[in-house]
């Protein structure tokens, strides 16, 4: 999929959902994640923040966040949304084209983002930016291995389907919504777990990769303090 693509398809659903405080397959993990993260960072990265909602997460325990999205319209409801939280930055940018800075942040996240990038050059790209004892901290969609996978794919939907009934979510979406969605992932391409386990074995020695319900999978990687 092309940046203006993604971008556009961005912006539209920006402007169609505004309002990110319902449940969704993505933040059901976003305690998850948090566990995995310093109780306290400098300086903090999240990398597609979309609405801001796990920036806004971020920010209670770091001195400062730095959230990238490429689309403006995604931007301009984060803000909206924190604007009693100054020590995060928003910034619109195409992260294949920003410069990482060396060494720098305690922690660095992304979100349902890196089915749009090419996964081996963004993990050398956040492996030099993380600080020595650093931890990066990747969620993402995932396709099926294996015919294996397909009793755990049967137990998401359940799942899905039970939690959305409780908490609310896309379920409860507009119809526009829910097209929008369904266009925009048309044009999705998905990894499976092994690939990108195969991918981290020498990129990140020692990153946990995990399986998750709802078609998601982990990476979650301490930089080490000395080679």
């Amino acid at each position: 999929m092309t940046t203006n693509l993604i971008r556009d398809d961005f912006d539209r659903l920006a402007l169609l959902e505004g309002d990110d405080h319902v449940w969704s397959h993505n933040n059901h993990y976003h305690p998850f994640l948090l566990s995995q993260l310093p109780t306290h960072c400098e300086d903090s990265l999240e990398i597609g923040c979309g609405s801001g909602s796990f920036a806004r997460l971020l920010a209670q325990r770091s001195d400062h966040v730095l959230a990238l999205d490429l689309s403006p319209q995604m931007i301009q409801v984060a803000r909206s949304h924190s604007a009693q939280l100054p020590n995060i930055e928003f910034l619109v940018t195409d992260v294949l084209e920003w410069e990482f800075p060396a060494e720098r942040y305690d922690c660095i996240a992304s979100i349902a983002t890196f089915h749009h990038l090419p996964l081996e050059i963004m993990l050398a790209k956040m492996k030099m930016a993380l600080k020595p004892g650093g931890v990066l901290a990747i969620l993402d969609l995932r396709c099926r291995d294996n015919l294996f996978d397909l009793p755990f794919d049967a137990l998401a939907l359940l799942a899905s389907a039970s939690l959305k009934l409780v908490k609310g979510g896309r379920s409860r979406s507009t119809r526009a919504v829910q097209e929008a969605w369904a266009e925009h992932g048309k044009r999705d391409h998905y990894l499976t777990v092994s690939a990108v386990r195969r991918m981290c074995r020498d990129l990140l020695p020692g990153a946990a990769v995990r399986k998750h319900l709802f078609w998601r999978y982990s990476i979650i990687w301490k930089k080490p303090v000395s080679s």
